[in-house]
């Protein structure tokens, strides 16, 4: 049978413990300074197509 050869470290155990709370939790929005609509941060608006104060996408009207 395989027996670990070095102890496994606090913050390494807890680090690998920590990520299934991440599969559980919404995604951080923030708010588009353009058009106020929700967006995923340091991402274009889907919406307007602004980032960072400036459009960088031309978006269709549907």
């Amino acid at each position: 049978m395989a027996v670990p050869k070095n102890r496994t470290s606090k913050s390494r155990k807890n680090k690998r413990r920590a990520q299934w709370r991440k599969k559980f939790q919404p995604p951080n929005l923030s708010v588009c300074p353009n058009c106020q609509e929700p967006k995923l941060p340091h991402r274009v608006c889907p919406h307007c197509g602004f980032y960072r104060d400036r459009q960088v996408v031309e978006v269709e009207e549907f």
